[in-house]
């Protein structure tokens, strides 16, 4: 009984992490096609430089891959958990938060197997599957708020570069200004994305080095509209303190959305919780109710079409009030 929990464990959990990474994926190829329009990228040139390798200044490969390293490789995830990890400024490697999560994991479900009562041990794989993805929503979260901050700061260095240009400066010397007039994590990202540049690496490798690091829809903005300057020319210091404005106007306005739906936001989360609350309510009032949906075999079937509807209702509530600008 054991061995066949663990293994569906370990299968759910590799499962998730399929899923997970397969959306991001997707929400990237939205953006990269945006990112081509702009720069009216022919099907002939994506494809030349999807066959070759994208330039880069260190190589990350471990000579010795560890165990979490090869199971990442093979599910071709490396690559999306380290951006994860460049998001959150964190300095690991993907392995490391691979080997976190299933220490975390195991954890988890030997701690809830061994510590709840003989009815409720079955579900000692959800306690594992939370400390599963501990790791991940810490750095999820983490990188979110770095994300976050460095979008406040985005507009103001925009209007910086733009009056370093006026002032006569060249533009590769304007993005190294930055780190000395800005704090993290805007400064620390410009500057290597000057660093780059400045150990041979061509500007618009490095702009879009930026780019994937800050997967922002206005960085991507802002590295198309300098491609496209250089490819195009024009007055790049008129066209980023317009940037800056129209950055500036999508803030006011996501603002005011928020401040809309946050009503609904608001409904969506209570009604989410009210029945785990009256669950853990019953649980210590009438025992014996809470237990017919663990040990009955019909319980278990209604229990898990109620979780089923529960999580698909939180899913359209919360996107009904998830608008995109």
């Amino acid at each position: 009984m054991l061995g066949y929990a663990i293994l569906l464990f370990f299968f759910v959990i590799i499962g998730t992490l399929i899923v997970y990474f397969s959306m991001g994926k997707s929400a990237e190829s939205d953006v990269q096609r945006v990112k081509d329009r702009l720069l009216g990228k022919t099907k002939a040139e994506k494809s030349k430089e999807n066959a070759g390798e994208t330039p880069s200044l260190i190589k990350t490969d471990e000579p010795n891959p560890s165990i979490a390293q090869r199971i990442l490789n093979n599910l071709q995830l490396a690559e999306r958990v380290q951006s994860l990890l460049e998001q959150a400024g964190l300095r690991w490697n993907a392995s490391k938060l691979m080997q976190l999560s299933m220490l975390s994991a195991l954890g988890g479900f030997f701690f809830a197997w061994s510590m709840l009562p003989a009815p409720f041990d079955k579900f000692a794989w959800a306690t594992g599957l939370i400390g599963f993805a501990g790791p991940f929503i810490y750095v999820m979260r983490k990188g979110k708020a770095r994300m976050k901050k460095f979008e406040e700061q985005f507009p103001d260095s925009l209007e910086f570069v733009a009056r370093s240009m006026r002032a006569g400066h060249a533009f590769s010397v304007s993005l190294e200004m930055i780190h000395r007039e800005f704090s993290e994590p805007l400064a620390g990202e410009f500057r290597r994305t000057f660093d780059e540049q400045n150990l041979g690496l061509p500007l618009e490798n490095a702009l879009q080095n930026l780019a994937k690091r800050v997967p922002l829809l206005e960085v991507h903005f802002f590295v198309s509209s300098v491609l496209l300057q250089k490819r195009t020319g024009g007055n790049l210091s008129e066209l980023l303190d317009k940037l800056a404005i129209l950055i500036r106007e999508r803030f006011k306005l996501r603002g005011r959305i928020k401040a809309i739906s946050a009503h609904g936001r608001i409904t969506a989360s209570t009604l989410s919780i009210i029945p785990l609350g009256v669950a853990f309510l019953m649980f210590y009032t009438n025992r014996d109710y809470i237990e017919f949906f663990v040990k009955d075999e019909v319980g278990n079937q209604m229990a898990g079409v109620a979780i089923f509807f529960q999580v698909v209702g939180y899913l359209i509530m919360k996107k009904i009030v998830t608008i995109e600008i």
